[in-house]
């Protein structure tokens, strides 16, 4: 989920998004600051064992409803069933990692006035944050990111507010990125698929 808010004081008033710094024990991604998320839920009413659902909306519906309570729970930040949620961009794990996961990122306008309050569990701290600034913040070594989060936060520090957001989220695109790994050892990291 990333959950846009207008920023600052009255005459400030920049586009900032909703980190939280995953615990250091994470078995995926340790210590790093993201857009809150997780699994989509399958399961069956009674018990049943989890399945795919029949119908692309079915399955858009599931991953909205894994959005909204990732947010709720890992954040504390409620929004309602019906909140306007829109699709921004899917990745893909590389295929070399171990961990693999295809991911959906959905902007939505956060509520006003939302203090996040991290789980304390998945995620140890939260904050709101204008995308050039985390950006200036990882280049400085003072906050951890992951290459999705820098990717999709160099985007947006494209616009100015949530509602430039959310209105260039109207009609887009969705294509699958899967980041390619290059590089051994020390020198290994991710790069886009038309980098070269």
């Amino acid at each position: 989920m990333i959950l846009l808010r207008r920023g600052g004081k009255h005459a400030q008033r920049e586009l900032e998004v909703l980190l939280g710094r995953r615990t250091p024990q994470a078995k995926f991604m340790p210590d790093v600051w993201v857009f809150p998320g997780g699994v989509v839920e399958l399961d069956g009413a009674d018990g049943e064992p989890a399945r795919q659902p029949e119908a692309p909306d079915a399955e858009e519906r599931a991953h909205r409803a894994a959005a909204i309570r990732e947010l709720s729970e890992e954040a504390g930040i409620d929004l309602p069933a019906d909140a306007e949620l829109r699709p921004w961009s899917r990745w893909i794990t590389p295929e070399p990692s171990r961990m693999r996961f295809d991911t959906r990122f959905y902007v939505a306008l956060a509520p006003a006035h939302s203090p996040p309050t991290p789980d304390g569990s998945e995620i140890v701290e939260a904050g709101w944050f204008a995308p050039r600034r985390a950006l200036e913040m990882h280049s400085k070594g003072d906050l951890g990111l992951a290459f999705p989060t820098i990717k999709h936060l160099e985007e947006l520090a494209t616009f100015r507010t949530s509602a430039e957001v959310m209105e260039a989220a109207v009609g887009r695109v969705i294509r699958a990125v899967m980041p390619r790994i290059v590089g051994k050892g020390k020198e290994m990291r991710e790069v886009l698929p038309a980098d070269v």
